[in-house]
């Protein structure tokens, strides 16, 4: 009785030893790391030091200096994208198409816009018209309102539509016969006629052929 008793107690540290030894090698395996004198951080408190701003400002004045800042860095970021859309900034004379909305890209679309910059049209003086249709309807003269409202706006609107349909059909089939199986084509009709109706100064691609050039669809 008394051999086994000893015998067993003096197992009892080997087991233990035994068993402390297997845990620390199946934690050592898991990628276990041990700690180092401070508790583990909860998984929630973890997510709040993350979430929470690096350096939140003390005084209103910060904060306001703090959004200006940002503004400021956003602004410089959106006009940079402008100054290349419109040939600025190292982007050389025909921009960087980088900088060109999702729309803007491709070669069906550059031809579209040479062939409508290439030209002048009605379509383009839409605002001026506008402009003094409205300031025609202000003036005390029935007879003349009658004529603006029944007669001038209407034929406006007929040339202006006639314009829009006959370019964007003439830009579609030769980019069909010159640039076949590009992108860009769907579309490119009401695409060339909302670019006639913006005054040239203000189109965006910038315009980079004169009016009377021929324009010449291109591959990208």
């Amino acid at each position: 009785m008394f051999r086994r008793r000893v015998t067993s107690s003096a197992n009892e540290p080997a087991a233990a030893g035994s068993n402390s030894a297997g845990a620390s090698a199946a934690e050592s395996a898991k990628g276990y790391t041990p700690k180092k004198g401070e508790p583990t951080p909860k998984r929630k408190e973890a997510e709040q030091d993350l979430r929470r701003p690096l350096r939140a400002p003390k005084t209103r004045r910060e904060a306001y200096q703090h959004y200006r800042a940002r503004r400021e860095q956003e602004r410089r970021g959106r006009g940079g994208q402008r100054s290349a859309a419109r040939g600025g900034g190292g982007g050389g004379a025909r921009g960087e198409e980088r900088h060109f909305r999702p729309q803007d890209h491709g070669p069906v679309r550059a031809y579209a816009r040479d062939v409508v910059d290439s030209r002048r049209s009605i379509s383009e003086f839409f605002l001026y018209f506008s402009l003094a249709i409205i300031v025609l309807l202000f003036l005390p003269v029935p007879e003349l309102q009658l004529a603006v409202t029944y007669i001038v706006w209407p034929l406006m609107m007929v040339g202006i539509v006639t314009e829009g349909i006959y370019v964007g059909n003439r830009i579609k089939k030769d980019a069909r016969q010159h640039l076949p199986g590009e992108d860009g084509l769907r579309g490119v009709g009401m695409y060339a006629a909302m670019r006639q109706l913006q005054i040239r100064k203000l189109r965006l691609p910038k315009p980079r052929v004169s009016v009377g050039d021929t324009p010449v669809p291109k591959r990208g």
